[in-house]
């Protein structure tokens, strides 16, 4: 028995602090809970249960009804019942929805368009992979995307509807397999250089492109950083890096011998030339080359 009871105080505690969060006063809390455990009750009887002063328990009681969360069910003495939880906090929820969307509406008109030229930075895992998500979701024509394959997996979901949905593709892929990202005949997927291996430092980027309007570039091992812009000389600057990425794939699927014979595998000797020290070094340890 005295487990049962302590385990309903603190739930009765809980509950009253999270009143208070919903714009419930302390006293109007305590009240309301009280009488969720028994009803009908006096401000007389409330007063004595919970504490609370009895001019301050009329005031609180006043305050509930005209809120609806407590009902005034008899008359000489007033008695008190508590709304139904569900159903109170169901139109609480409702109607802070409806404040929410109207206030947002209202101030929105008030804000000035944001300027294209604004960068954000993300940081951490999940804040970078929802923004990730949430790119993909709203693209209405068209997604560049220059992504390994295991970063791409993880958005498989969003990618799959948003093929389904209509949205065109270009990916330049880091990976083996084209086909695990092909949707369908509007998606097309390119293997980076004809063998998907990454080498310097900017093939560890994912980037994608929304729309021909907004991309966002993200460094996904060690600290998870991203760059999302709606700026539009960045956002070509995006689409060029995957444009040029395509051509690439295309150019090495027909002339890859040629290609090879020329400038050495994996265009060594064009990278050597202008690497920087620590992309040399992890050009090296990745190919085996020197």
């Amino acid at each position: 028995m005295a487990g049962k009871l302590s385990v309903s105080q603190a739930t009765g505690t809980e509950a009253t602090a999270d009143l208070r969060r919903l714009g419930f006063t302390d006293y109007e809390a305590r009240i309301y809970v009280q009488l969720v455990r028994q009803s009908p009750a006096t401000a007389y009887e409330i007063s004595k249960t919970t504490g609370v002063p009895r001019p301050n328990a009329y005031q609180a009681l006043e305050a509930l009804a005209q809120r609806g969360a407590v009902l005034p069910v008899s008359e000489n003495p007033i008695r008190y019942v508590a709304a139904d939880p569900k159903q109170l906090f169901d139109a609480i929820a409702r109607q802070t929805r409806n404040l929410c969307t109207d206030l947002a509406d209202q101030l929105s008109a008030l804000t000035p368009p944001l300027e294209d030229q604004y960068v954000w930075t993300l940081r951490g895992e999940a804040s970078v992979h929802d923004k990730i998500d949430t790119l993909i979701r709203e693209a209405q024509s068209v997604l560049w995307i220059k992504a390994a394959d295991e970063v791409l997996r993880r958005h498989k979901a969003a990618l799959q509807e948003a093929a389904d949905r209509g949205v065109e593709a270009l990916i330049v892929l880091f990976g083996p397999d084209a086909d695990e990202f092909r949707f369908n005949e509007r998606w097309r997927v390119y293997i980076h250089e004809g063998n998907g291996v990454r080498m310097g430092s900017a093939d560890n980027l994912f980037t994608v492109a929304v729309d021909h309007a907004q991309m966002l570039t993200a460094r996904l091992d060690q600290e998870v950083v991203a760059a999302h812009t709606r700026n539009k000389p960045i956002v070509t600057l995006a689409q060029s890096l995957v444009r040029h990425d395509y051509y690439m794939a295309e150019i090495f699927a027909r002339f890859g011998p040629q290609i090879e014979a020329a400038f050495g595998l994996h265009l060594r000797d064009l990278r050597m030339a202008c690497f920087s020290p620590a992309e040399i070094r992890s050009f090296q340890e990745r190919t085996g080359l020197g």
